[in-house]
């Protein structure tokens, strides 16, 4: 769990930080929708950190 845990939070870091450049460089929509991503991302990983309990 705590792999899956793992890539779930690196994946929330990189998608944030492409959100935000792109947010800021690019498309404010793309980026705004990048970012909606990468937060659902991290409720998804909080989820199972709340429901695990080791």
């Amino acid at each position: 769990m705590l792999k899956l845990r793992n890539v779930l939070n690196i994946s929330f870091m990189a998608l944030a930080l492409v959100g935000i450049i792109v947010y800021f460089a690019a498309n404010e929509t793309i980026g705004t929708i990048i970012i909606l991503v990468a937060m659902v991302i991290k409720m998804a990983e909080c989820c199972i950190r709340m429901i695990h309990k080791p």
